[in-house]
């Protein structure tokens, strides 16, 4: 599953933030980011809320006086919040929690890759929003599509 986190991703944070200044490029990046768990064998890391909110510090820290930086990397906490919330990552305690409830893993798969033929619908809906994102966009359009990777851009109407 890939599509559904870029795409609930999008929605949500086009929805709640409507500001056509937010740059997607990131969050886009944090929102698939906790997929790299599944190189270590599951849900690691990566699938804990301690994580995210090490990074979003780390973030916060480092753009002090420098807010065109923070508003750009921001994203990159906000998508790897919105990816647990869109993973049911909550679901996994030893995993959401970790560290504080021990160091160890076991070897929980990946939440997407135990949901059977859910995760194929999950993955359609992605899609979907992600084409809506799209064609909303104009990113076919090559001058368009160059724009958005400049400046990391979207116009998402609520």
């Amino acid at each position: 599953m890939f599509f559904w986190f870029i795409g609930t991703a999008l929605f949500a944070v086009g929805f709640v933030f409507r500001d056509p200044r937010f740059d997607y490029r990131l969050l886009i990046v944090g929102s698939v980011l906790p997929l790299a768990d599944g190189v270590f064998g599951g849900a690691r890391a990566l699938h804990s809320i301690v994580t995210t909110i090490v990074v979003l510090v780390v973030v916060m820290l480092v753009t002090i006086g420098r807010r065109p930086m923070r508003k750009m990397l921001l994203g990159l906490p906000i998508g790897m919040f919105l990816h647990l919330v869109f993973d049911g990552a909550w679901n996994n305690t030893d995993v959401f929690w970790w560290p504080l409830t021990g160091f160890g893993f076991d070897d929980d798969p990946l939440p997407p890759l135990d949901r059977g033929v859910l995760t194929v619908l999950m993955e359609v809906v992605g899609i979907a929003l992600c084409v809506w994102v799209w064609r909303t966009n104009h990113l076919s359009t090559p001058a368009r599509r160059r724009a958005f990777l400049h400046d990391g851009h979207l116009s998402l109407p609520g």
